[in-house]
């Protein structure tokens, strides 16, 4: 039986919507980036108000050829909520760009930026296992970064320095956010607590500011150990390295941020 017999073609077109929209949901994310990388959200930050489209072009480090572009990667961006246009003034019809609070987020200077994560979630080694996603379930590989790739994710973190750095920088900004609202909202889960093992702590963003924030609080930083050779800890926070699939060190609490990615 032919199904989309059965349709009416409101039904038809809405079902393609739905399927259109999944197949191109990476041009957000994939245009996102490119903002991020050609520093727009710090361009118009450093304009001081809404940034017309010329003023914004001549400010960007784009080939001359590309100018008429960047109307379109503006169009998604609003679209996505990154950048409203609003009035130059009462008296100008003319429209600008200006900043919405996620776009704030994405700003260089920006203590709480979330630029890292957003370069280290996108960067190519990342996205490529999930084009292997189906390949992966087809063959005994453990994780489609294998499939992709060839090799285990924290391999290739151990052999490829530059990498681990942008992982690493992606996971302490995200954090340094989470553990702002953390400090703020969660006080007491800390209470009584005297110590804590942070597994997969990384270079210790977050076990730095549960230290500091609560001193009587032990903290412990656990990652692998090329990841924390040379870091150092202070009065109530250390490192130590190891395989949390052996074993990790006793404390009263233990913290497990994770992340759903494509390795795990």
């Amino acid at each position: 039986m032919d199904l989309s017999l059965e349709m009416t073609s409101a039904e038809l077109l809405q079902a393609q919507a739905h399927i259109w929209n999944y197949i191109f949901s990476f041009i957000n994310s994939m245009s996102l980036k490119c903002a991020v990388q050609l520093g727009i959200p710090d361009i118009i930050k450093k304009h001081g108000n809404a940034m017309t489209l010329s003023e914004l072009i001549s400010a960007l480090p784009i080939h001359p050829t590309k100018s008429h572009c960047v109307y379109r990667l503006m169009r998604i961006l609003v679209h996505s909520g990154f950048f409203h246009r609003q009035k130059l003034s009462e008296l100008d019809e003319e429209e600008g760009y200006v900043l919405t609070d996620a776009s704030r987020l994405l700003l260089k200077d920006n203590p709480l930026s979330a630029r890292p994560f957003l370069l280290g979630m996108l960067d190519p080694f990342m996205t490529k296992p999930w084009h292997y996603f189906s390949t992966w379930f087809q063959n005994d590989d453990p994780t489609s970064c294998a499939t992709a790739h060839g090799t285990t994710f924290w391999d290739y973190g151990y052999h490829e320095p530059s990498f681990s750095h942008i992982f690493n920088d992606a996971m302490a900004s995200d954090a340094r956010l989470v553990t702002t609202v953390m400090s703020d909202e969660c006080k007491g889960v800390f209470d009584g607590l005297e110590s804590l093992v942070d597994v997969g702590g990384g270079t210790g963003t977050m076990a730095k500011a549960i230290a500091d924030a609560f001193p009587q609080v032990e903290c412990i930083v656990f990652d692998l150990s090329h990841v924390v050779l040379d870091l150092k800890g202070s009065k109530n926070l250390k490192y130590v390295g190891g395989d949390m699939f052996e074993a990790i060190p006793p404390a009263d609490a233990v913290l497990l941020k994770i992340h759903l990615l494509s390795h795990e």
